[in-house]
């Protein structure tokens, strides 16, 4: 047996599987496709996360598309975060191309253009379903890891929610917590220091500082109602296909804190309300995340530690994620541990320190006797992939070189019209977009805050009446008691004067 057919036993018997499955391509050996070598992954598996690395131009994008539309296919729903744009193309059937024919031929899979369900999300001013969480469902513990605040500052924010909690002061958004802060120091700081303890005006300062911070990344924008129910991510349309949500985030970028503090929320909301799935043929929801470094940049250390704990945590409620970045050193080594499917697009060697990153890469995957790793990770073609995965008993696959299939969507964006006519024919768009501002905290405070002020003006009235009152009543005292007093104030005397002055003028 020559050394192709043992290579293509080598695949087929290594990537069999008796479950449903997602097919990413052929395996390849020596720059050669071997046809009907197919790399596949059992969707049962998929809730144990992974990685999709790469330069920038070698086809992560188009990997990531091509497993949404294989687990939209299935009936798994999707949530992609679409940072750079070009996403949306999903919801439109590819228009075909000889190219893509030639890789079909090649892998041994026939090609079928086909569009998906498709819902637009935003947490910014793009257009799209409105995704909000309220203050209140952070909780002081989560809260206080987003603005990295200190032991005694992560205190009193757990006096001001518990506070808030006993008299029904409900938080909604970053006005209504503001307004607690300036309440807690100023009018209220009597009430809440005998029942709670004393807070600090200089905590309270530091705290303030960093929700302002906070609210200059569009956080004023994220906070609020009406919040987003996170069930309405797992929805599958009339044909059983598993709905792709995309969230929009082209111009958050340049804000990795709201980025990060919409992630975790959203993890940590997803973690408390699905209930354990235990060992399923499929997952429940499988979220991609593209640009992940920017969920770690600037992360601190309280907050990196609760990521890690989620991403080891949610995948015991049939959650998948997956995270999409330039190079494997971008995500943490803790939770790169924890991903079992990684799919290793070109790295590129253009200086020592670019080969120290490939060489620290390729250990990442399995040794494979037929291949050299740290040389051939800089020698794949656009399109291709090395890929290591769990089999059904969670044992990893052996290494392969894969030529990806092409997706069955288009490879582009939606036009202007498309992606209004998209967004026009949502139902969530409706229940979502409404803007409500219900009293909360801000108003029953700032009417508290101002009958206090009302009940303080009073008393201060009473205050000076009484001054003045008794101001006038020594003067008539004195006045009686004085009689020198009595006879210089007299109308005779007074009188008397006058003339005397006028005459002399």
């Amino acid at each position: 047996m020559g050394r192709k057919e043992t290579f293509f036993n080598h695949i087929t018997e290594g990537y069999k599987t008796k479950g449903d499955f997602i097919t990413f391509g052929s395996a390849m050996l020596d720059g050669e496709t071997i046809k009907d070598a197919f790399v596949k992954v059992p969707l049962k598996t998929l809730n144990r996360h992974g990685l999709i690395a790469g330069a920038t131009g070698t086809g992560k994008t188009k990997s990531l598309q091509v497993m949404a539309e294989n687990l939209s296919e299935k009936g798994v729903p999707v949530l992609l975060m679409d940072i750079k744009g070009d996403l949306s193309g999903l919801a439109q059937p590819s228009p075909g191309h000889v190219k893509i024919d030639e890789r079909h031929a090649a892998i041994g899979l026939p090609f079928d253009a086909k569009k998906f369900p498709v819902e637009i999300l935003s947490i910014s001013e793009q257009e799209g379903v409105r995704l909000r969480a309220t203050v209140s469902e952070f909780g002081p513990v989560l809260l206080s890891r987003i603005l990295d605040l200190t032991e005694a500052q992560s205190g009193i924010v757990s006096i001001i929610f518990k506070y808030c909690d006993d008299n029904k002061l409900p938080l909604l958004d970053i006005k209504d917590f503001k307004k607690i802060l300036q309440y807690s120091t100023e009018e209220g700081s009597k009430e809440i220091q005998s029942e709670y303890g004393r807070i600090s005006t200089m905590s309270t300062g530091a705290i303030l500082r960093k929700l302002v911070e906070l609210e200059q990344q569009g956080g004023e924008q994220f906070f609020g109602e009406r919040s987003f129910d996170v069930k309405d991510l797992v929805r599958t349309n009339e044909e059983g296909k598993g709905v792709i949500s995309i969230l929009r985030l082209t111009d958050i970028q340049d804000k990795p804190k709201l980025f990060s503090t919409f992630m975790l929320q959203l993890l940590a909301e997803i973690y408390s309300t699905f209930p354990e799935q235990g060992d399923s043929g499929k997952p429940e929801l499988v979220i991609f995340i593209d640009e992940a470094h920017l969920i770690f940049k600037e992360a601190s250390k309280a907050l990196m530690s609760q990521i890690e704990s989620i991403v080891k945590l949610i995948r015991s409620k049939g959650i998948g994620l997956f995270f999409v970045t330039q190079n494997p050193k971008d995500v943490p080594e803790d939770v790169l541990a924890q991903l079992g499917l990684k799919v290793q697009h070109a790295l590129r060697a253009f200086t020592a320190k670019d080969r120290k990153a490939i060489k620290l890469a390729s250990e990442n995957y399995p040794d494979s006797e037929y291949y050299d790793l740290d040389e051939s990770l800089t020698q794949l073609g656009i399109g291709e992939a090395f890929i290591s995965a769990l089999n059904e008993k969670g044992i990893p696959t052996p290494l392969a070189a894969t030529m990806m299939r092409a997706p069955m969507s288009r490879m582009d964006v939606l036009t202007d019209n498309e992606l209004k006519h998209l967004i026009n024919t949502s139902r969530l768009y409706y229940k979502y977009n409404e803007d409500i501002d219900r009293e909360s905290a801000y108003e029953i405070l700032s009417e508290k805050i101002e009958k206090i002020n009302e009940k303080e003006k009073v008393e201060e009235k009473k205050k000076e009446a009484s001054k003045s009152s008794g101001r006038t009543s020594r003067s008539r005292r004195s006045t009686r008691m004085n009689p020198i007093l009595k006879v210089v104030t007299s109308a005779t005397f007074i009188r008397g004067v006058l003339g005397i002055l006028k005459r002399v003028m």
